[in-house]
């Protein structure tokens, strides 16, 4: 595996460091730096970022954080991720703060179908920086900052305009300036019979040697300008060209300049030597010198004016070539954040095409569940209509069956006469003392037996029974018990 995109400082090497062992592997290791918050997530904005090659929206864009409390014990939290964080094989809380300790079991997501264990899962551990250093994975920050450099295109360097020894174009049209004011200064100030003397200690050194200096790729580069790197792009290498032709212009501009120089130096020279041969005779051949010495002169600042007038064209390319570099880096910085933004879209695209299959999946589950429920509804149904009808066939029983002939009402303590039928004790009572037979078959009443089972199977029958029927038997008893006492 490479190196981490981090540095070993001198205090943690030697030391221990807490970390995130990756389990079954010995790369992807997540380092917990005291003190710091560790963000975990596929996004940008995260310190370790984990795309899954698998299932590329099983982690969240901000999963979780890990942090130290103030005690210094580390934590950590789900930051609502969609497949949820889970700690020794427990799912946390969402944004609920859990302590982590060592040999704790750490989950991110969930195991994929036909796979026991899911794809990032974590062992807290506190290792020898020796031996968490090779396994660690890289930053978020540092990745993005290696890309970056990957995707950078090469500019101009403007280090030798900083410098103490750099001129730019300014300074040499100074120069130029200030050697065509003394030239002109120095012929003008001579009388009739003189020449102006001009030695070569007025003439700029850094003009009188305006040769090129040879590098090792062969390319003319000339004192007072930046030096400019090699550009990759056809664009900006059509214009790199355009500002060696310029400069090329530029120099041969410069030699004319030089060898004008040279020939009014010479002039100058021949002036004083025939001055000195003839200091009275040849007046014409003086008079004929200083002219053509004045004509180089005037030449010399032509091609001085129109040098100016080159340097200032020099500038205004690379202060267009300049603009131009600025919008090819606004472009590729545009075309970044295209790029950001489109694989954004396809995230969404994504997520919004697995929540419509789990829209399905709850809708199916749903109208399961309503199947069911009106399934059991109708057994419900089923089951209280039997109800009704077994209450209304005990109804009908205990009507038919377990009511008095003499009062029409449930039998309240129940006596069986010897032939078998049955009444309430306070009618039959009654009844004898009219006539001593069976109200029913009209057999003589020999005998009379409670019959407590009656009793107790009519008093449990009235207990399910309307409140009104239970108040109207309750009344009855309280009646017959009081017409007894009297």
């Amino acid at each position: 595996m490479g190196e981490p995109g981090f540095f070993v400082t001198g205090d943690r090497a030697g030391g221990r460091s807490w970390c995130l062992r990756r389990v079954g592997m010995s790369a992807g290791w997540l380092l917990l730096e005291d003190g710091c918050e560790v963000t975990v997530g596929r996004g940008f904005g995260v310190t370790y970022q984990l795309v899954s090659k698998i299932c590329p929206l099983m982690i969240s864009r901000n999963h979780c954080v890990l942090k130290q409390n103030p005690e210094g014990q580390w934590t950590i939290m789900d930051n609502k991720s969609l497949n949820g964080v889970w700690l020794n094989r427990a799912r946390l809380e969402p944004l609920r703060v859990y302590s982590i300790h060592q040999g704790d079991y750490i989950q991110l997501g969930v195991p994929l179908e036909n796979k026991e264990n899911a794809e990032y899962e974590y062992e807290v551990t506190e290792e020898d920086w020796e031996t968490v250093y090779p396994c660690l994975s890289p930053k978020n920050d540092q990745m993005i900052e290696k890309n970056k450099e990957l995707r950078t295109k090469r500019k101009f360097s403007l280090d030798e305009l900083a410098g103490p020894g750099a001129e730019g174009p300014s300074n040499l049209k100074s120069k130029i300036n200030k050697v065509s004011c003394e030239s002109g200064q120095s012929v003008k100030s001579q009388g009739k019979g003189e020449v102006a003397s001009t030695p070569s200690e007025n003439l700029d050194p850094k003009l009188t040697a305006l040769e090129p200096s040879k590098k090792t790729t062969g390319a003319p580069i000339y004192p007072g300008f930046p030096k400019v790197t090699e550009v990759h792009h056809e664009q900006k290498a059509s214009n790199s060209s355009a500002s060696q032709r310029s400069l090329q212009m530029f120099k041969v501009t410069m030699s004319r300049i030089l060898r004008l120089k040279i020939q009014m130096q010479e002039k100058h020279e021949a002036v004083m030597n025939v001055k000195k041969q003839t200091q009275k005779g040849n007046s014409k051949k003086v008079v004929q010198m200083e002219q053509e010495l004045q004509d180089l002169q005037s030449q010399l600042c032509a091609e001085q004016a129109q040098q100016q007038a080159r340097v200032e064209q020099l500038e205004k390319t690379f202060q267009e070539e300049e603009q131009h570099l600025q919008g090819l880096e606004i472009a590729q910085g545009e075309e970044d954040l295209k790029q950001q933004l489109a694989q954004a879209l396809q995230e969404h695209w994504a997520l919004m095409e697995e929540l419509n299959r789990s829209k399905k999946d709850f809708e199916a589950i749903i109208q399961a569940k309503n199947k069911e429920l009106e399934q059991t509804k109708e057994e419900k149904e089923k089951v209280q209509a039997q109800k009704e009808e077994v209450l209304s066939h005990m109804n009908d029983v205990l009507e038919n069956e377990l009511q008095c002939i003499i009062c029409s009402e449930y039998f309240i303590e129940a006596v069986t006469l010897n032939c078998a039928h049955s009444f309430c004790s306070y009618c039959i009572n009654e009844w004898m003392k009219r006539k001593i037979e069976c109200p029913i078959c009209r057999k003589d009443i020999k005998s009379k037996t409670y019959s407590l089972v009656l009793d107790n199977c009519i008093n449990k029958m009235v207990n399910n029974l309307s409140s009104e029927v239970k108040e109207r038997r309750i009344v009855l008893i309280r009646e017959r018990k009081a017409k007894r006492l009297f």
